[in-house]
């Protein structure tokens, strides 16, 4: 249940929960096109504009400013698939920083803090990504691990039936959703026994046993 960010297996086995891709992919990165991007961005934005009387396109800024954005997803990518997650982070601050509203990077900053135990910042990283993006199913998915992460079992429960709704058959919304139960009902017997709230929080990978 844990977020994991996995290195790819020299024979291609093991389960690997890909990085999503805007719509501009570039075909040379170490992730696959995820099924569950989020929603493309309004279509008919032209990339350049023509020169008066040249009939060439030449890029604008808000093409530049992209493909600069572009290029720090893409080292940030490449480095948190070598496992150099702090660097990563570093790279996507700086695409963060020419694309604030950009809902991937903001997911993709909040595996990788949940990869580190930082469950807050993932949990703030995600949060972003939900408002940004509040129909995709990965940042509802995201926010509730980083909830359960940070001890909000409850909250995490509303985020993975936000995921649900968007996509029924998914099998680990479903398994955290039933995690995130245990521990609520979990923390209602350890309040029951006298133990304070703050001392009955959970992260995600801990041995729950159902009752």
């Amino acid at each position: 249940m844990k977020i994991a960010w996995k290195k790819k297996a020299a024979g291609g086995g093991g389960k690997k929960r890909s990085l999503p891709s805007p719509v501009a992919l570039n075909p040379g990165l170490p992730f696959d096109r995820g099924e569950d991007a989020p929603p493309a961005a309004a279509a008919g934005a032209e990339a350049g504009r023509a020169s008066p009387g040249s009939g060439q396109v030449t890029p604008t800024d808000d093409h530049r400013i992209k493909n600069l954005a572009d290029s720090f997803r893409c080292q940030g990518n490449q480095l948190a698939e070598d496992g150099k997650y702090h660097e990563a982070i570093g790279k996507w601050e700086a695409a963060l920083t020419l694309e604030p509203k950009n809902a991937v990077l903001h997911e993709q900053k909040a595996q990788v803090l949940l990869e580190l135990g930082d469950s807050w910042s993932a949990l703030k990283a995600a949060t972003q990504a939900t408002e940004l993006q509040p129909s995709w199913f990965e940042a509802w998915l995201t926010l509730g691990r980083a909830q359960l992460n940070f001890g909000e079992p409850d909250s995490a429960i509303e985020s993975f039936d936000r995921a649900l709704k968007l996509k029924p058959d998914s099998e680990d919304a479903q398994a955290d959703r039933v995690a995130a139960h245990r521990l609520v009902k979990k923390r209602r017997q350890l309040e029951a026994s006298g133990l304070k709230v703050a001392d009955s929080r959970y992260k995600v990978g801990d041995n729950v046993e159902s009752s």
